[in-house]
């Protein structure tokens, strides 16, 4: 148990952001979510318009410290890699 002031204020901050952080994290797994099931029902036009609306919240998360900035952009690319596959479109150079 916190004993000093800054203890006890120290873990009421924790808590908060404890909170917040589990929120955005949150969000992005639904985000990414709806890009897989669009994926998996082979929707390609859904699932481009659910990569375009999660590609910015996973790189907000990683601004955040919620994901590393390499994680982010790793996954990002993944789904894009997969969603152009279903659209039948060649990997950019």
């Amino acid at each position: 148990m916190a004993n000093t002031a800054s203890a006890k204020k120290a873990v009421r901050k924790i808590a908060r952001r404890t909170a917040v952080n589990k929120n955005r994290r949150s969000r992005m797994r639904t985000f990414v979510k709806k890009v897989e099931e669009a994926l998996a029902s082979g929707n390609g036009e859904a699932a481009a318009a659910a990569l375009t609306a999660a590609e910015p919240v996973m790189m907000r998360a990683a601004q955040k410290g919620i994901l590393h900035k390499n994680t982010a952009s790793r996954k990002v690319s993944r789904l894009a890699s997969r969603v152009r596959t279903l659209l039948g479109q060649k990997k950019s150079a």
